[in-house]
């Protein structure tokens, strides 16, 4: 695997150096940090990073704690990252740009590391942690920066949806996603920028001219492996974000290619004209350079495999 997990633990390390490993291990893993905590004799704590594309997947629990990114750490830090987390099942707080957001389980928080920031997990820490680099991450935010310490509730509307995908995007998920990474780091910021308080007023997603070109253009090169967003984003002179939000209201950009490709599959497979061409053939017009994804969208598509379709419509014809 060309980027293995790595993982963090205190399991094997004695009591009374539990806090100093982990402080070590955040530093390490993530930026330079400062950590606290009261129960420092029974401190406990493990982290488990993968990347997936551009972003880094984290899952972290541990004992309760105070986390501080000062100015201190800041200068020594070599990079930066914005931080998008979300704890599962307790409550917690986050501060930045004076900001103080108190968080239920289930809400997300984006904070910038290049500013200051405060967590406080008084009752321990049991979490998605995703680290977003600058660039990548303000393609999405509405807000650019000002989007830090704002609570993203995750019990209503695209938070909601947020909440989903950030429990189920784990660092096993991510090594081994089974789709283009791209595709699901897209998807994470379609999502971002949705689920962000504000986003609403802004939001072009109801752009129906902007859906109706892309349609247009996902019909015409959709029979083109390896088609991400990007290339049609570039294509029609749109920002990656308008081109998802454009995708939003009833389908996302993934599903919809995987649609039109599916439709023009069963389109050649009932024609007599392209009786000559075998399954695999079909799949690679429509995309797919591997026949057996291939055969495994269409029956989820159709309920049968590409050769069953096939037969089935020239014995309903014969």
């Amino acid at each position: 695997m060309d980027n293995p997990a790595r993982r963090w633990s205190t399991d094997a390390v004695p009591r009374s150096q539990r806090l100093d490993y982990w402080v070590g291990a955040v530093c390490e893993a993530f930026l330079e940090m400062d950590v606290t905590s009261s129960q420092r004799e029974d401190f406990g704590a493990s982290l488990l990073h993968q990347p997936l594309g551009a972003i880094g997947v984290n899952r972290v629990q541990a004992s309760a704690q105070h986390v501080y990114r000062t100015h201190s750490a800041i200068g020594r830090s070599r990079q930066n990252f914005y931080y998008l987390l979300s704890q599962f099942d307790r409550p917690w707080g986050v501060a930045q740009r004076g900001r103080e957001a108190a968080l239920a389980p289930g809400d997300a928080v984006l904070v910038d590391s290049r500013e200051r920031y405060e967590f406080h997990f008084g009752q321990g820490v049991h979490c998605a942690s995703m680290q977003l680099p600058i660039a990548w991450a303000e393609r999405w935010l509405p807000a650019g920066s000002d989007s830090v310490a704002r609570r993203i509730p995750g019990d209503q509307g695209w938070g909601l949806a947020l909440r989903g995908l950030l429990a189920n995007l784990s660092p096993e998920f991510a090594a081994a996603p089974g789709l283009p990474p791209m595709l699901i780091t897209d998807q994470l910021g379609v999502l971002l920028s949705l689920a962000m308080p504000g986003a609403d007023a802004r939001s072009d997603a109801g752009d129906a001219g902007t859906r109706q070109r892309a349609m247009e253009l996902l019909r015409q090169r959709l029979g083109e492996p390896g088609l991400v967003a990007q290339d049609v984003a570039d294509a029609l002179g749109l920002s990656l974000r308008s081109l998802h939000r454009a995708f939003v209201p009833g389908e996302s950009f993934a599903r919809s290619l995987r649609r039109l490709r599916m439709e023009e599959a069963a389109r050649l497979l009932a024609s007599g004209r392209f009786a000559r061409l075998d399954v695999a053939e079909i799949g690679r017009r429509c995309g797919y350079l591997d026949a057996s994804h291939f055969v495994r969208h269409f029956r989820a598509a159709y309920g049968l495999t590409p050769g069953l379709y096939r037969r089935s419509i020239a014995g309903a014809a014969g």
